[in-house]
């Protein structure tokens, strides 16, 4: 299992609540600073996360993205 971050820059103040229906989207929040939300996922391979990324820039309102792939995973218990 593959997680990664990908923070979303948006003037759309419900970008947090749209970015949950997309799917491998297992957390989405707003937040304050450079970025306005963060979009947590998993996904079975990494090459899955840039279907994902693509999906977020077609939703309208969406400026930019960054994505942050976490690099040692631990096993879930």
């Amino acid at each position: 299992m593959v997680r990664a971050v990908i923070l979303v820059k948006s003037p759309k103040k419900l970008i947090a609540a749209r970015l949950r229906k997309v799917q491998n989207i297992i957390e989405s929040f707003p937040v304050s600073g450079q970025f306005d939300a963060v979009a947590v996922i998993n996904v079975s391979e990494l090459s899955a996360i840039k279907n994902i990324t693509t999906e977020i820039q077609k939703i309208p309102g969406v400026d930019r993205t960054e994505t942050m792939v976490e690099v040692n995973p631990q096993p879930l218990n």
